[in-house]
């Protein structure tokens, strides 16, 4: 049974046929289901979710792009939601210079508040990084972050830096992209990291893998990343199912 490690079921991509989708899931192979928080309504959507369906868990966090959102009285609510029993990662956090609409030294201040606040919880967090490569990875060293340990969700970087975040104790997570025609730094990620570090996501409803490319992205697409990871990695379907599952239970605790 796959796991999905990263989705947005809470995006109005959703609003006509979320409950239809969702309950056919598990018949399909995808055993458990992360559903994301990137702002504090998402947040609560996702937990609201959670509740709703045995399978699916939650993170809280906030997205670089929404930090401006965030003071002492909204960040308070936030931590209280970390406390919940299906609230199981602090994500996704980060920083963003792709949108770049919030000011950096914001971004990192709420990057680096909601690290401490995932030490504190004793919760995995979800990385969010786009063309802010040194700058994520030097706060995360910084904050000695792999004692916090988590995934850089949709890893956008080089095969050298992905090792350099294994070594720190953090999974990759592996998308859609990788069966990008276009694909060959991803392709070259799961190349050189381990089975062991690699964790399977949809980032749904974006980033549909070949050949469902362009239109919305949901969990059932997870087959076709798995299947070429397993063609890189010269390894079963089976294996690349049974391995990247159980490194998301270890992580995420389930």
């Amino acid at each position: 049974m796959i796991f999905e490690t990263h989705a947005h079921y809470d995006d109005e991509a959703f609003d006509e046929d979320r409950d239809m989708l969702l309950s056919v899931m598990q018949e399909n192979g995808i055993e458990y289901i992360v559903n994301v928080g990137a702002n504090l309504k998402s947040t609560a959507a996702s937990i609201a979710l959670a509740q709703k369906y045995p399978f699916i868990y939650a993170a809280a966090g906030v997205h670089p792009s929404d930090t401006e959102d965030l003071d002492e009285e909204s960040f308070l609510w936030l931590k209280e939601q970390c406390l919940l029993e299906k609230v199981v990662a602090v994500g996704e956090i980060g920083l963003d210079y792709y949108w770049d609409n919030v000011e950096r030294s914001v971004q990192k201040f709420w990057f680096e508040r909601q690290l401490d606040l995932a030490r504190e919880m004793k919760k995995p967090v979800i990385i969010h990084s786009r063309d802010a490569a040194k700058d994520t990875f030097d706060i995360m060293a910084a904050k000695n972050a792999g004692e916090i340990g988590g995934v850089v969700h949709c890893y956008s970087y080089s095969p050298e830096m992905a090792l350099d975040y294994v070594k720190m104790g953090f999974y990759i997570g592996i998308g859609g992209v990788v069966t990008f025609q276009n694909g060959k730094k991803m392709k070259e990620v799961v190349e050189a990291v381990p089975m062991e570090c690699l964790l399977l996501e949809t980032d749904s409803p974006y980033l549909s893998p070949v050949p469902n490319r362009g239109k919305r992205n949901t969990s059932l697409n997870l087959p076709y990343v798995a299947q070429k990871i397993a063609e890189i990695k010269g390894i079963s379907y089976d294996e690349v199912i049974a391995i990247t599952a159980d490194n998301a239970k270890k992580m995420y605790k389930i």
